[in-house]
């Protein structure tokens, strides 16, 4: 680990202007590429002390032992000559592109004396005029086969081209009117590409020129009762619709855009672009993205252009493009996109609109992609396996914690605070041992105090549990150690404690590894409870989310895991599946509590009849007034219900009277029963 000090210029060296920057290790191999609109700012920020960093920018400038820079006259010329060194030399702590797969692009080869369709993957070539991507290559040949009837371009391999040209044999479609099979001289090479230019045309956005000149040559054949000719071009023209059925109208007809939308969490981010030509969605893609680097949703932005449009020129860079956040220099970006296509090219986030509704359709696409490639990559038992060593090892724990058990608190501003409990058995989500617990050991806000609460009354159940069975051992407890509880004595506050038949459900399986979601204060809580019970072969860690640190007790200093680390990546997981069952069992018990009636304490008193009572006399304040035999006079209430509603609303706290602030007097509740 180097010293960055060690290799630091000297004041005055650096140049204040726009220029790229390249961190190199000791073996010069090139770790790390950046820009800037001033060298000499931008790289006094990573000379710091070193306990400001960002851990991912501390691991980076430790790990290097030089640094260079170039100047570059323009922050354009900045972001090319960055694409540039980024491709080349593919930096371990730049952001990383992971394409899910090759897309397949229609692609007419323009270069070539007869064009060609065909389906092409991988990288472009010059002079072959691409559309797409698609997500399947039979949803171009879908495609494909329906334009062929109005524009019959050649489809066939080289090989079987010149094959028809030396027996002078066309091949099937060039029989059956889906090729104008120039292989054998039907058509003559000029003939045949003006065929692909007006395909390509029609594949490019311009639909409505094509349409309209076969419906008139259909109509003139028809009075002219040329009615086969008329038949085929109708049939030509249905041809054209169900093509271009295939893609999706979303915007305006003239509107040629590229919407990006990204789903991210602290290691990994989804990019999807959906690929708008003349209204309709021509394509989509996407990709998983290494947040290798510190870096926010601006940069990823940014990162991803760079990735989309590096090697692109003309029609293929959009007229516009929409993004979820403008990168860190919005025009310089406009400008390299521009330069790129030839013309201006609007960069910006949509505001309104449909364009709006679509980048949310997008943004959906990119969430779903980041939880699918999770997915994919907490299923794979190698991938599993790996991850509890890592942990094992970076805890200094005996063996790999099979089961793992997270913790988390949510509240509202100190209202409604429950816990969760997740499980992880072989690094695997085990829903069916979830537990949700309702803090009442006190009122208010104090998650480190919870945590304790909650630690303690999920293994005083381990406890009562191991003493049911007969698993429990006389043996002395240690100093200060609380008794082992009497296995009657419930933990009322849990949350689907019981069985069917009323018995608590067992907490009988310890984990080997406790993880709760916060730093020192939280994992000291949690200790602090296990010692308490006298339990001391369960291991404990915290994960705290703004840095992704791993906290043991009584350690001043975290463990910091490797970006790339499986088993990092595992507890990030675990933690944020603690903290998705306890935000929406927090938010479900604020809405039920929101909900609330004074009639909910009326025991037998069903929701029928609740509803019955407030139709009758319109608000529960009303129905407070009413008399017992008022009460009666309602269906399906009889007297001993109404007295026990009587009793009910009788002993609730009459709520203290709204005031208004301006002019101080006090607003009375209409008959509705809510404030005016």
């Amino acid at each position: 680990m180097a010293d960055p000090s060690s290799y630091r210029p000297k004041p005055g060296q650096i140049p204040d202007s726009p220029g790229v920057y390249r961190f190199r290790d000791e073996h010069r191999r090139v770790i790390y590429v950046g820009k800037a609109k001033s060298l000499r700012q931008r790289l006094a920020n990573y000379f710091q002390d070193l306990a400001n960093l960002h851990p991912r920018t501390r691991t980076m400038v430790t790990t290097a032992a030089s640094v260079e820079w170039t100047v570059v006259a323009t922050e354009v010329e900045a972001l090319q000559l960055e694409y540039s060194w980024i491709k080349e030399y593919d930096p371990r702590f730049n952001v990383k592109y992971r394409d899910d797969k090759s897309y397949p692009y229609l692609a007419v080869t323009l270069n070539e004396e007869f064009p060609r369709v065909q389906v092409m993957r991988g990288a472009k070539k010059k002079g072959v005029r691409y559309f797409g991507p698609y997500g399947h290559a039979w949803a171009i040949r879908e495609t494909v086969d329906l334009m062929l009837r109005v524009f019959p371009v050649r489809t066939c391999s080289a090989g079987v081209f010149k094959n028809a040209a030396r027996t002078g044999r066309p091949c099937l479609l060039g029989y059956i009117g889906k090729c104008s099979a120039p292989c054998v001289g039907r058509v003559t090479p000029e003939e045949h590409r003006e065929l692909a230019d007006d395909f390509c045309d029609f594949m490019a956005g311009r639909t409505g020129t094509y349409i309209r000149r076969l419906e008139k040559d259909m109509m003139a054949a028809a009075e002219e009762m040329e009615y086969e000719r008329a038949a085929r071009l109708r049939d030509d023209v249905e041809a054209l619709k169900r093509a271009m059925e295939k893609s999706a109208v979303v915007l305006a007809d003239a509107t040629d855009a590229d919407l990006i939308a990204l789903a991210e969490d602290e290691l990994e981010a989804a990019v999807q672009i959906f690929h708008v030509r003349g209204g309709r969605v021509r394509g989509q893609r996407g990709w998983v993205t290494d947040k290798v680097e510190a870096v926010d949703t601006s940069d990823l932005v940014e990162h991803a252009l760079q990735q989309l449009y590096g090697e692109e020129t003309g029609d293929s860079v959009p007229k516009e493009v929409l993004v979820p956040a403008l990168p860190e220099d919005p025009e310089a970006v406009s400008q390299w996109l521009a330069d790129r296509r030839g013309s201006q090219v609007s960069l910006r986030i949509p505001q309104r609109g449909d364009k709006k509704d679509l980048m949310v359709t997008v943004q959906r696409n990119a969430q779903q992609a980041l939880g699918l490639h999770k997915t994919k990559r907490a299923s794979d038992l190698t991938t599993r396996s790996r991850a509890l060593e890592e942990i094992a090892e970076a805890l200094g724990l005996d063996s790999a914690p099979l089961r793992i058990e997270c913790f988390d608190i949510s509240h509202l501003q100190g209202d409604d605070v429950v816990a969760s409990m997740v499980v992880f058995e072989d690094g695997l989500a085990r829903k069916s041992e979830y537990r949700r617990f309702q803090i009442k050991g006190f009122e208010g806000q104090d998650d480190v105090r919870s945590m304790h609460e909650v630690i303690g009354r999920r293994f005083k159940r381990y406890l009562q549990e191991k003493e049911r069975t007969g698993e429990w051992e006389e043996t002395p407890a240690p100093t200060g150690a609380v008794p082992a509880p009497e296995a009657s004595d419930a933990d009322p506050f849990e949350v689907g404690s019981r069985e069917d038949d009323g018995r608590p459900k067992r907490f009988a399986y310890p984990p080997q590894l406790v993880v709760v979601d916060g730093g020192q204060p939280q994992v000291a809580a949690a200790m602090r409870a296990l010692d308490e019970l006298g339990i001391d072969d369960i291991a404990v860690c915290g994960l705290a989310k703004r840095l992704e640190e791993v906290w043991l007790p009584e350690d001043d200093d975290p463990v910091v895991l490797p970006r790339s680390s499986e088993g990092l990546y595992l507890l990030q997981r675990v933690r944020d599946e603690a903290h998705r069952f306890a935000i929406t069992y927090q938010r479900a018990k604020r809405a039920k509590r929101i909900r609330s009636s004074p009639l909910d304490a009326v025991a037998g008193l069903g929701e029928t009849r609740k509803q019955a009572l407030i139709k009758h006399f319109g608000s529960v304040k009303k129905l407070k007034q009413a008399t017992i035999d008022e009460i009666c006079e309602v269906p399906g209430i009889g007297r001993r219900t109404a007295e026990s509603v009587a009793v009910a609303l009788a002993s609730t706290t009459p709520a203290a009277p709204a005031v208004n602030t301006a002019t101080g007097e006090i607003i009375e509740e209409d008959d509705g029963g809510s404030a005016t």
